[in-house]
């Protein structure tokens, strides 16, 4: 899933290459993946793309003052191309959910993998009309993220697991499965500690770890090709998606608890003095 750092990247690539270029047309190849009607996405013809902006893992482009929101989910992704084919994509087929066509010739297509559709464009006059960017909390590069404010944020969550807490967007925006194990990671912190119960040594680690790893990841992506920005993130992560192997720090061997439709990875050495946590599915099983 694209996160904070990949959509950064994503509205730092468009801004280089759109601004200042008008839409030509938008070819919609799955219907689902528009979230709004009003106005119409045809009213996008002949606008001129005028910045583009990132909102938490919201990517908006701007368009004469109408705003294109794309949410990629877990399986979306955005393709450039300096010259799109002419011939108008076929509905339905394949994985092609919607193309946008400069006038230049270049554009981009959002295509969505898997059978789970969750990638959502939205077209509105005003981005807070957007129900998941309404609901957004501090972005992690605001000034006001502060420590304390993190402290606060920590203390409302309760005895939520920080884990949860980290990727839930009305908390703070932008962190999702992948950054919010590499930050826990790099905070030493147990995926399941109760947020309300971290000490201040732990809470100032923990907010290190937040703007120093989307920091690294974010200045890691920044000039790259949308291409590219996938196999970069891979093989940048330290501890998520790499079951199996030993931790680049402690050297001990990284661990998986799987969920119904997700996964964590942590260091047992780094994050929980050695201790193995229980996988959820083999609990369920045993019961």
């Amino acid at each position: 899933m694209p996160e904070l750092p990949e959509v950064a990247a994503l509205a730092g690539f468009l801004r280089e290459r759109a601004v200042g270029t008008p839409v030509a047309k938008v070819d919609v190849a799955a219907v689902s993946v528009l979230k709004t009607f009003d106005p119409p996405i045809t009213s996008l013809g002949g606008l001129t793309v005028t910045a583009v902006d990132r909102h938490g893992k919201f990517l908006d482009i701007d368009c004469d003052g109408l705003h294109l929101v794309i949410h990629l989910a877990r399986a979306g992704w955005l393709r450039w191309s300096d010259s799109l084919p002419t011939r108008p994509p076929k509905p339905g087929k394949g994985p092609l959910a919607l193309r946008v066509r400069l006038a230049d010739g270049s554009g981009f297509d959002l295509t969505e993998a898997g059978t789970h559709k969750k990638l959502s464009v939205y077209l509105v006059r005003d981005v807070a009309d957007v129900p998941g960017i309404a609901r957004l909390g501090i972005d992690p590069f605001d000034d006001a993220f502060t420590v304390d404010a993190l402290r606060q944020l920590l203390h409302d969550a309760g005895r939520a697991q920080i884990k949860g807490v980290l990727r839930n967007q009305s908390v703070i925006s932008g962190l999702g499965n992948a950054y919010s194990d590499e930050v826990l990671h790099a905070a030493r912190l147990s995926p399941f500690h109760a947020a309300s119960t971290l000490t201040d040594d732990e809470i100032t680690r923990l907010h290190a770890a937040i703007v120093g790893d989307l920091t690294t990841a974010v200045e890691r992506a920044d000039g790259l090709a949308a291409r590219d920005l996938k196999d970069t993130k891979r093989t940048s992560l330290r501890v998520h998606g790499r079951t199996g192997e030993a931790c680049p720090i402690c050297g001990d061997t990284i661990r998986e608890v799987s969920f119904a439709d997700s996964s964590l990875q942590y260091c047992p050495g780094c994050q929980t003095n050695g201790k193995v946590l229980a996988d959820r599915r083999l609990s369920r099983l045993l019961k």
